[in-house]
């Protein structure tokens, strides 16, 4: 399925050995129908075995991983023609591994016919740069009041699983929220949207959680991100303290290197939204049950397509906390940052870092868990998370 329509050829140069498949619509075949589609990924062997394990360590469980990096692949092709068929490159290798155990029943949401969840979705208006915006969120839980943002491209029902655990519904009240353009939060009727360029800064980004706070009337709330939210959650804390008891950044960073215009095949005409999902698992760990990793690049597969990159405008150009992270004051706002040790983007040692820069900040790598911890990998995630909500209860 990931193959179809391919007319051309992948490449593997494992050390001297090199393997070939030849694809003729997408068929195997004997010969590469078009020379100019030929996909190669080259490395020695000692890194094809890495990449090769039933379960990969960190930065070898993906060939975007690797080569991201810098841990030895190189890649050779046409950038549209590997971003059109990446979803079969990436099958291809998974299918070179040994065959592994099926996952275990690792499920917290398998429940009885007729069984309602707990949150309750509804929408609330706010005002954003002169325009009504009509925002969804999902709520349940009492106590302390906890804000939820996705991560960039994506939407709210990431942080499902946490609607269910009333460890944590007993003492906070959850509220996850869509970014308008994202999921339930359709665009503003009062702009014309589709004429305009979708680039999220963060001006705009920031006054969504206070305007939500203001609109549902919290006081004093937790806010708690991921991803672009993760960035935000110590944007809010330099910019907002006084908003905020504590803010928890999961996989947070000072700043993230990168350039937007080699991600131009995020959103391009001859490349589906498929790309962008495939991708997203390369940021996950190969532990973190497949349904779930599954469903949280379902969820990229579903979105507006000029959100994600849009997303990134904020994550890669607009945000950097380098030179002002020193002036976070954690008697005012707790700071506490998580990162997963299978994400290479807000990578472990970008929140080490982030945390070294922040006096009074609290870090953890959270082991076997990836880009998305909430949605990838429940159960290991509640593991860190958890202690730090005791800790904002506590005090």
């Amino acid at each position: 399925m990931a193959a179809r329509h391919w007319k051309g050829s992948l490449e593997l140069n494992i050390g001297q050995q090199t393997l070939q498949l030849f694809l003729d619509d997408g068929v195997l075949g004997d010969t590469a129908s078009t020379a100019d589609c030929q996909i190669t990924y080259s490395g020695e062997t000692a890194v094809w075995q890495k990449l090769l394990e039933a379960v990969p360590i960190r930065f070898h469980n993906d060939l975007m991983a690797n080569l991201s990096s810098g841990q030895g692949i190189t890649r050779h092709g046409d950038p549209l023609v590997h971003a059109q068929y990446f979803a079969a490159v990436a099958r291809a290798v998974e299918l070179l591994r040994p065959a592994t155990p099926s996952d275990p029943d690792e499920t917290l949401d398998r429940k009885a016919q007729g069984v309602i969840d707990a949150p309750i979705g509804r929408y609330v208006h706010i005002e954003l740069q002169g325009h009504d915006h009509r925002i969804y969120f999902e709520e349940a839980g009492q106590g302390i009041p906890l804000l939820m943002q996705h991560t960039a491209g994506a939407h709210g029902s990431q942080w499902r699983h946490l609607f269910e655990i009333p460890e944590i519904t007993d003492r906070f009240r959850l509220i996850a929220y869509d970014l308008p353009f994202h999921g339930k939060s359709v665009p503003p009727a009062s702009r014309q949207w589709w004429q305009e360029k979708y680039d999220l800064k963060g001006d705009y980004l920031r006054s969504i959680p206070i305007k939500l706070s203001q609109a549902l009337g919290l006081h004093q709330p937790v806010f708690m991100g991921c991803s672009v939210g993760g960035l935000l959650a110590l944007d809010l804390a330099h910019k907002h303290a006084d908003q905020f008891r504590a803010v928890i950044s999961v996989e947070g960073a000072l700043k993230i290197k990168g350039n937007l215009k080699s991600l131009e095949t995020i959103w391009h005409p001859q490349v589906s939204n498929e790309y962008k999902a495939r991708l997203m698992e390369g940021l996950m760990s190969p532990s973190s049950p497949q349904a779930y990793r599954k469903e949280t690049s379902f969820v990229y597969s579903s979105g507006w397509p000029p959100a994600f990159i849009g997303d990134l405008y904020y994550y890669i150009t607009d945000y950097d906390l380098s030179h002002q992270a020193h002036e976070i004051d954690t008697d005012e706002v707790a700071v506490h940052i998580l990162s997963g040790e299978y994400d290479y983007s807000g990578t472990a040692e970008l929140g080490r870092s982030a945390s070294e820069a922040i006096k009074g900040s609290t870090w953890q790598e959270m082991k076997g868990v990836g880009h998305f911890p909430m949605s990838e990998n429940p159960r290991a995630f509640l593991k860190y998370l958890l202690p730090i909500l005791d800790q904002i209860v506590g005090k």
